[in-house]
């Protein structure tokens, strides 16, 4: 059974001794570190790259808030919740903008700290239902996984447009996945409505991918970080990414229905990240709405509209 590595990080050395303990009692779960401070924290953070960051708000150095940023930016497949005694709907809701996928009151961990790896682990967001919220997924949506079903090849790139001339007029960064005729048509587009593409794509901050690969998670992630860090280095203090194609539609026109799904729940994952916008392009919808592939394509999405180009 692959081991879960984890770092905790407070500044209270026997509330660190007492999660140890409680992550000791699992076999699975390995601690590997703590740290006492924010500013150890990330330095491990960064240097270890756990599974799992367990981070209090109040540290010293450096703030939790700020350390769960700067960790979900250099590195976002790391799994973070908060464990703390803040309660304020402010401070949970700044925490979930800033990468949490739990918030866990610390009056609560014996309760809800296992129960929170768990369902963080396995991609679902947790809140400790002392909190107030009406329950645990009422926490703050940080998931923007939208799909837009298009009544024809034009209203593919009506939509295509405008998902990358919003995030390039907006100073944002963009990524689009499409096939080599929907990339010429898209710069025609771009360049017709006065967009400053040619720029973006010197700055870094427009990168063009060819849906007929098969995308690679490490990959997709270092283009977002690339294009993020592109836009801050132009400018923008908190750039947000917006990531659009059409390669899962296709793929699920084609037929190959598990290959567009295994692409989909990928996308979810990138997903999470607070500064992270997907939008997949299908062709008009095909399928019956009770279809069981069609509920599940529908689940890992938070968004779905339709576009026509009448």
């Amino acid at each position: 059974m692959p081991r879960t590595q984890i770092l905790i990080v407070d500044g209270f050395k026997p509330f660190r001794g007492v999660v140890s303990s409680l992550l000791r009692q699992r076999a699975e779960f390995y601690l590997i570190r703590e740290a006492s401070d924010g500013v150890e924290g990330l330095e491990k953070a960064l240097k270890l790259e756990p599974d799992l960051l367990l981070l209090d708000v109040e540290l010293s150095s450096l703030n939790g808030i700020e350390v769960a940023r700067r960790v979900r930016d250099a590195v976002p497949a790391i799994t973070i919740i908060f464990l703390t005694l803040e309660s304020s709907h402010e401070v949970v809701e700044a925490a979930f903008k800033a990468g949490a996928s739990g918030y866990v009151n610390k009056l609560s961990a014996y309760d809800d700290l296992q129960p929170a790896i768990d369902a963080t682990l396995a991609s679902k967001r947790f809140i400790s239902p002392s909190l107030g919220f009406k329950d645990r997924t009422d926490a703050p949506a940080r998931h923007h996984h939208e799909i837009v079903f298009c009544s024809d090849d034009e209203a593919i790139l009506n939509s295509l447009t405008d998902c990358v001339s919003a995030a390039i007029n907006s100073n944002d960064g963009a990524i689009a996945c499409l096939t080599e005729v929907h990339q010429r048509s898209l710069l025609e587009r771009l360049h017709a409505q006065g967009v400053d593409i040619d720029g973006a794509i010197q700055r870094g901050t427009y990168i063009s991918a060819d849906a007929a690969e098969k995308p690679d998670l490490h990959q997709i992630r270092e283009a977002i970080r690339a294009v993020r860090h592109a836009a801050t280095n132009a400018g923008k203090k908190h750039p947000r990414v917006a990531v659009c194609g059409e390669r899962a539609g296709r793929l699920w026109a084609e037929g190959k229905i598990d290959e567009a799904l295994k692409l989909e729940h990928l996308c979810s994952e990138l997903a999470k990240g607070d500064d992270v916008d997907i939008l997949c392009q299908y062709p008009s919808l095909q399928a019956h709405e009770d279809d069981p592939a069609l509920k599940i394509i529908y689940a890992e999405h938070s968004t779905i509209s339709f576009q026509s180009s009448a």
